[in-house]
C-alpha cells in the first residue's frame, strides 16, 4: 500500500469504528435482563467517557472539536441547553436549507407548484384550469404532455394485446408452423393488421430514439448563464421539454439546473423530474442531522417521526409529509406528550395513512342515507342499504396503532372491544379534500351516534370532543408512562434498558403531565444512564451512521442526494418505512453481513473523495502544524480522532 494513501484508508476505517465496537456492545447488552437490577448496581462510568458517551446518545456523533468544548462548557449546562434548543443560534444550518423552497410550503401549494396525476385528470376534464403564471403554466403542461403520453403508452399496449390475441385466435394454423418450424415465425401482428415489431426490433428503436435524445442541441443550454438557461427551458415547446427529460435524467438533470435561482431550480425539476423536488426533505433530513446544533432537537425529532411514523409513498402523503414533520412533529419534539399526540391525531398525513379519513359511524347519518344533505335535521327518508357512491364503514387501523405503537402498548391493557370503541370515537375526523392538499376536517355526519365505552370509561355524545377526551385519557394513562418511558430508555441507553430506569422516568412522566424534557432529564441524572455497561451498548441505525461519520470526518456536503441514496442502499430509506412501526433501534435489525459491507462501502468511498457531492480534507482533522510525512499523519489523525472519541480502548 503506498505510504501516502495510509491516512485516506485509516479515516475510512475510522467512520466504521462505532459500528466495529458497537457489535460487542450490543452483545453486552443481550446479556443483560430488563428485570435484573446488575444495571443499577454495576460500577459507573468513568469520567473520561462520560462526556463521549453523552455526545454518542444526545447528538448524531461526535464532531473533532465537540469533545474539548463540551469538556469546557460542562456536560450538565451542555444537556440543559440541548433541552432548549430556541436559545442555540443555527444560523449555519438555516444558510444550507434556504435552496429548499418546498421546506416551507404549505400541502397546498406543494400539491399545486407539482401537480400529482390527480390534478392533471382534473384539468384534462376540464374540472380545472391551467395556472396564469408561466413558470407554473410551464410545469404543468409540462407534467401535463408526461401524463398523457403515459396514458397513451397504456392504450397502445392494451389495443396491442388484444389484437394479438384476436390474431391468436383467428390464425390457430400459424401456432402450428411455428411450433413445427421456428425459423418460419411470422412477425406479431399489430392492430391495423401490419407486423408489429419483434422484441429485437423494439429495442433497437429504443436504442435509436435514445441516441437521438442523445444529439439533440442541449450543449448550449449548459454554456448559457444560469437566468438565460432558465428562460430558454421555458420557452422550449412542451414536446422538447419532454425530449429534455429524457436526455438528462438523474444526476445528469444536476447540470441543467447548476446555480441556478431555488425557485428556478425547483421549476426545472418540476417539469423534468418533479421526484427530485420532493426529494428535498430527505437532504434536509440529512443535512439538520449533520450540520445542527440543536442535535438532541434532531434527534427526538427523528425519534417522534419513527414513533408517530407516515408513509410517503401512501397517495397524497408524498405532498402531506413535509407539513408533517416540520408543523406537527418538530415543533413538539421536547415538549409534552399529549401535544404531540394531539397533533398527529389532526394531522392529515395520519389520517390518511391510517384511513381514519374514510371511517364513518354505522349509524351515523352519513352511512345510512348516503351523501346527500338534508334542509332539516331529523326528516330524512327511508335508509337506502344499496344507495349509490354509499361510503365505506367503521375502519379501526388508527384506532389499533393508537393504542397498541402510539401510546399503552401491545400489552397496555386494552382489549378489541374498546378498538372498536375507539374507532367509533374517532369517527368523523377527516380531510378536506385530501388530493388537493386541505386540512383536517370534523364531518358530524360521518360521526357515530350514543356513547361510547373506551377502557372501562363512558364518553358522552359531544362529536369532536369526544377524541379529544379520549386522546387525553391515553396521554396520561399509566401504561402510555412506561411504554414511552421504555421506548425512550431503548433509544438512549440499551436495547433492553434496566427496568429500575424505566420506572423512575415513567414515574416522572405521570408527574410532570408527560413533559419530554423533564423525563429526558430524570433519565440524564439516572445512575443506569451512567453505569460502564452502558458505554457503547447501541449499534447505530443506517441513519445515525451516515450522519455521524460524517459530522466525525468533517465531510462538507454540498450535494445530499449522494448520501439518500446510500441510506436506500442500507436499506433505510428516509420516509418509506411502510408498515406504522416505524424502523427499529434494536442491533439485530441492522445486524448482518450485508449491512456491515455497505458500510464499509460507504466508509471507504467517503474517506478516499469518491462520494459525489462532498468534499472531505484530512489535515483538517489534525491539530497543529501539518506533519511531516504520511507515518506522522497517520499518528496525528489516530491522536486525533480515534484516542479522542474512544481513549485508546482497544476494539473488540
Amino acid at each position: 500500500m503506498p505510504a501516502a494513501r495510509k491516512p485516506l484508508i485509516l479515516l475510512g476505517l475510522i467512520v466504521l469504528i462505532s459500528t466495529a465496537v458497537l457489535f460487542a456492545g450490543d452483545k453486552k447488552s443481550k446479556s443483560h435482563h430488563p428485570d435484573s437490577n446488575a444495571s443499577a448496581a454495576a460500577a459507573p462510568m468513568e469520567d473520561d467517557k462520560r462526556t463521549v458517551h453523552a455526545l454518542n446518545r444526545f447528538t448524531f456523533g461526535a464532531r473533532p472539536a465537540d469533545l474539548e468544548k463540551v469538556r469546557a462548557e460542562g456536560l450538565d449546562k451542555w444537556f440543559d441547553e440541548q433541552l432548549h434548543p430556541e436559545k442555540i443560534d443555527d444560523g449555519a444550518l438555516e444558510s444550507r436549507l434556504v435552496p429548499f423552497r418546498t421546506l416551507k410550503m404549505s400541502t397546498k401549494e406543494m400539491v399545486e407548484s407539482f401537480p400529482p396525476p390527480q390534478v392533471l385528470k382534473a384539468i384534462e376534464n376540464g374540472r380545472m384550469s391551467m395556472p396564469h403564471d408561466p413558470a407554473k403554466k410551464a410545469v404543468y403542461e409540462s407534467r401535463m404532455a408526461a401524463y398523457q403520453q403515459r396514458q397513451q403508452n397504456k392504450e397502445d399496449k392494451a389495443a396491442s394485446g388484444n389484437a394479438e390475441n384476436s390474431a391468436a385466435k383467428a390464425e390457430p394454423a400459424v401456432a402450428t408452423q411455428t411450433a413445427t418450424d421456428p425459423k418460419d415465425t411470422p412477425t406479431e401482428m399489430s392492430a391495423g393488421n401490419e407486423p408489429a415489431p419483434t422484441a429485437d426490433q423494439r429495442k433497437q428503436q429504443k436504442q435509436r430514439e435514445d441516441a437521438m435524445y442523445a444529439d439533440l442541441d442541449t450543449d448550449h443550454l449548459l454554456k448559457l448563464p444560469p437566468d438565460d438557461r432558465y428562460k430558454a427551458i421555458l420557452k422550449m415547446p412542451v414536446d422538447e421539454r419532454l425530449d429534455l427529460a429524457k436526455t438528462y435524467k438523474g444526476p445528469r438533470a444536476m447540470q441543467l439546473v447548476d446555480d441556478m435561482k431555488p425557485e428556478q431550480r425547483e421549476t426545472v425539476e418540476a417539469m423534468i423530474q418533479p421526484q427530485a423536488v420532493l426529494g428535498e426533505l430527505a437532504e434536509a433530513k440529512l443535512l439538520r442531522a449533520i450540520y445542527s446544533n440543536r442535535q438532541l432537537d434532531e434527534v427526538m425529532t427523528d425519534f417522534w417521526f419513527n414513533h408517530f411514523n407516515v408513509f410517503i409513498g401512501k397517495g397524497p402523503d408524498r405532498y402531506m409529509i413535509n407539513a408533517y414533520e416540520r408543523d406537527v412533529i418538530r415543533p413538539h419534539a421536547l415538549g409534552k406528550f399529549k401535544d404531540i399526540l394531539a397533533a398527529t391525531a389532526k394531522s392529515p398525513a395520519m389520517l390518511f395513512y391510517l384511513d381514519n379519513w374514510q371511517s364513518v359511524g354505522p349509524n351515523s347519518e352519513l352511512a345510512l342515507y348516503g351523501p346527500q344533505r338534508f334542509a332539516r335535521r331529523g326528516r330524512f327518508p327511508r335508509p337506502r342499504p344499496q344507495a349509490k357512491n354509499r361510503p365505506s364503514g367503521l375502519n379501526e387501523n388508527y384506532a389499533r396503532e393508537i393504542m397498541e405503537l402510539h401510546t399503552l402498548g401491545v400489552d397496555g391493557g386494552y382489549t378489541q372491544k374498546d378498538v372498536t370503541e375507539l374507532a367509533k370515537v374517532l369517527t368523523g375526523w377527516t380531510i378536506e379534500k385530501p388530493q388537493l392538499g386541505g386540512g383536517f376536517k370534523f364531518n358530524d355526519r360521518a360521526h357515530e351516534p350514543g356513547p361510547k365505552y373506551v377502557l372501562g370509561l363512558k364518553i358522552g355524545e359531544h362529536g369532536e370532543k369526544e377524541g379529544e377526551e379520549m386522546l387525553d385519557v391515553l396521554a396520561h394513562h399509566p401504561s402510555t408512562a412506561k411504554f414511552i418511558s421504555r421506548k425512550l430508555a431503548m433509544r438512549f441507553v440499551s436495547d433492553n434498558p434496566p427496568q429500575a430506569l424505566v420506572d423512575r422516568m415513567a414515574e416522572t412522566f405521570l408527574k410532570k403531565d408527560g413533559d419530554i424534557r423533564e423525563v429526558l432529564r430524570t433519565m440524564f441524572h439516572s445512575p443506569e444512564f451512567w453505569a460502564a455497561d452502558a458505554y457503547r451498548a447501541k449499534m447505530k441505525t443506517p441513519f445515525e451512521f451516515v450522519a455521524s461519520a460524517a459530522r466525525a470526518s468533517g465531510a462538507d456536503i454540498q450535494n445530499a442526494l449522494p448520501l439518500v441514496g446510500t441510506l436506500n442502499r442500507m436499506g433505510m430509506p428516509l420516509y418509506a418505512m411502510q408498515p406504522p412501526t416505524g424502523y427499529s433501534m434494536k442491533a439485530e435489525a441492522w445486524v448482518n453481513s450485508s449491512a456491515l459491507l455497505n458500510r464499509m462501502n460507504f466508509a471507504l468511498q467517503l474517506a478516499s473523495g469518491k462520494l459525489p457531492g462532498t468534499s472531505l480534507d484530512p489535515q483538517s482533522l489534525i491539530p497543529g502544524p501539518a506533519p511531516a510525512d504520511s507515518s506522522a499523519a497517520l499518528a496525528a489523525l489516530e491522536k486525533s480522532i480515534l484516542a479522542a472519541m474512544f481513549h485508546r480502548r482497544p476494539m473488540r
